[in-house]
């Protein structure tokens, strides 16, 4: 925490840095304040007179109704601003801070809520280890979510998204405790080493191993056929975690893989996800700014498009690194997925037809077998089942950051 007191900042007066300047930008001389005579020098009514104010040596108070004379700082202060302040400079500022928190808002919006059912859909094929079509474009995905909504229901395509978000919540919060009660640096300075980037991976281990038997639980939540489904709470999820951990209040069959035989496929997926999302962010957005910094040398940008560079170079990289790191492990998130809900008695949806349901019935012995078993049985394609639901979800997302600027860039060139 650094204090905010700027520099120069003696008390009674500021002097910008520079102890001999003027005070006050030049308006008025500095003053010491070290004697009585010098404070004599300002006076203040009594809040009880109408009209009253801050007097200067040898003013009076006006009488009720009239207005005061301006001094020299309200004059000063009453100019416009360099680069067309006021008021419309005021309200520009306004907009564009409400045009970028409403940016950001519709990029969770889209990530979080509209990507919902391509992730159930994409989980549920994932899963699916006797499923004939593997669904690797996005048109035989569409087919299906219309299908599953004929039938069931929109609730089937939103289902176990609460539990998306206790997730969520399980891991922002145990990365918080045990970065405070450990070593173990949350972020990375600009001043890193290697020993530094270990204990951060450490660290995000740790909170994957916290939050990996709640994981399970939302994996369940949302592949789980609505047809068989009862209506379960919001913390159904935290409680059915809790009992992945304890082994109790979950019926669970003699197939059900032991949470030590998930930490490391489980650890694995997230640290690589972690690195190739960093990577890829800090890549892309170090491109976008070195090719904004260009055209504002060449002087070729409006201000519209300068106001459009403060927000979106940071969103177009989140959105570059999601998609990289979910389409390069997908095949392992494929593998993570089938260890989780083995022995779960799990139902799901019959991505084949878009009816009926279909019993989880594998046997893999840990993750080595599960990989092989995929290969030798289905393909290597069996490792991409579902991908159209990536593609549909994506699609979706850039979609929505395309039209945001769009309207982003309307309102700007509005109150210009």
């Amino acid at each position: 925490m650094h204090p905010r007191r700027p520099d120069g900042f003696d008390g009674l007066g500021y002097r910008g840095g520079a102890r001999d300047e003027q005070g006050f930008g030049g308006a008025f001389p500095a003053r010491s304040y070290s004697t009585a005579s010098d404070l004599s020098h300002w006076v203040t009514t009594p809040p009880d007179i109408p009209g009253s104010r801050n007097l200067h040596w040898g003013e009076k108070s006006p009488p009720y109704g009239v207005p005061a004379p301006s001094t020299p700082l309200e004059d000063r202060a009453e100019e416009p601003l360099p680069g067309g302040g006021g008021v419309p400079g005021q309200s520009s500022e306004q907009l564009n801070r409400f045009a970028g928190f409403g940016i950001g808002l519709a990029s969770l919006f889209t990530e979080n809520v509209l990507a919902h059912p391509c992730i159930v859909l994409r989980r549920q094929c994932q899963v699916n280890y006797h499923a004939r079509h593997y669904h690797l474009t996005p048109f035989t995905v569409i087919n299906i979510m219309y299908s599953f909504n004929k039938t069931q229901g929109p609730r089937a395509l939103w289902k176990g998204m609460g539990s998306t978000f206790i997730v969520q919540g399980v891991t922002l919060g145990a990365e918080g405790i045990i970065s405070e009660f450990t070593p173990l640096p949350r972020e990375i300075s600009h001043k890193w080493n290697l020993k530094r980037i270990g204990e951060h991976l450490l660290l995000k281990s740790l909170t994957y191993m916290v939050a990996m038997p709640f994981y399970s639980a939302s994996l369940i939540e949302t592949v789980q056929s609505e047809i068989i489904r009862d209506n379960t709470g919001i913390l159904e999820c935290v409680k059915e975690g809790i009992g992945r951990v304890i082994g109790m209040g979950v019926p669970h069959s003699k197939r059900l893989l032991p949470l030590l035989s998930l930490i490391f496929p489980t650890v694995l997926h997230g640290v690589l996800h972690y690195i190739i999302s960093s990577v890829i962010q800090k890549f892309v957005l170090l491109i976008l700014k070195r090719k904004t910094y260009n055209s504002h040398l060449a002087e070729s940008t409006s201000p519209v498009q300068s106001m459009l560079d403060a927000y979106f170079p940071e969103l177009i990289a989140n959105f570059a690194a999601s998609l990289c790191s979910d389409v390069l492990l997908y095949p392992l998130e494929t593998v993570l997925h089938r260890l989780h809900i083995q022995g779960t008695r799990t139902i799901i949806d019959n991505t084949d037809l878009g009816y009926e349901v279909l019993p989880i019935n594998t046997q893999y012995e840990g993750m080595r077998d599960c990989i092989n078993t995929i290969k030798q049985e289905e393909g290597m394609l069996g490792f991409y089942k579902g991908f159209g639901a990536v593609i549909v979800q994506y699609t979706l997302h850039a979609a929505v950051l395309q039209v945001t600027k769009i309207i982003y860039s309307t309102l700007l060139q509005n109150s210009v």
